[in-house]
């Protein structure tokens, strides 16, 4: 066993320079490059890991905005349906109110119209009432008269007034009978 472990131990530093490792120079190149890590790790690292903190802050608070713009727009929207639906409502109740305004005056006319026509005929009546009384005075008179000088024909004489006026009523009260 021991004859193994000595060619094992002879073996290893054959191995590094069997392959132009040199285990001084990769040491040396080990220390290096922790001093690199350490230095990167105090300077530069918290700088990239404070910029990607901040870059992923200002994309949450643009999601989050993003969120409460959508928010307000759904907002927005439901408060535009709701006047839309209102004023459709307005529009309706503003329409039927015309109607009824409409309607109303139609028939306001309508009996303003029959009311004056009703008007018109009374005066056509009340004038055709007086126009038959004056043409019956007029046919009284021209009967009269007519009365008067058949009279005066048939007896042959003129009659005063007095006569005249009396004889007329007698046969109009004749007549009248």
């Amino acid at each position: 066993m021991l004859s193994v472990l000595a060619t094992t131990n002879a073996a290893s530093p054959g191995l590094l320079q069997a392959l132009g490792i040199d285990w001084k120079l990769l040491v040396e190149q080990g220390v290096g490059f922790l001093i690199l890590v350490a230095i990167l790790g105090k300077f530069v690292y918290p700088a990239l890991v404070k910029a990607i903190d901040d870059r992923r802050a200002t994309i949450e608070a643009g999601l989050e905005e993003a969120k409460e713009s959508q928010a307000a727009l759904e907002k927005a929207e439901a408060r535009v349906a709701e006047m839309l639906a209102e004023a459709r409502k307005d529009a309706d109740d503003i329409l039927a109110r015309t109607q009824q305004e409409s309607a109303s005056m139609i028939a306001d006319a309508e009996s303003k119209a029959k009311a004056r026509a009703e008007q018109i005929v009374a005066d056509a009546h009340a004038t055709l009432s007086v126009e038959v009384t004056k043409a019956r005075a007029a046919l009284k008179k021209d009967t009269i008269e007519l009365v008067a000088l058949a009279t005066e024909r048939i007896i042959g004489e003129k009659l005063d007034a007095s006569k005249d006026a009396d004889l007329v009523k007698k046969a109009l009260a004749r007549e009248k009978v």
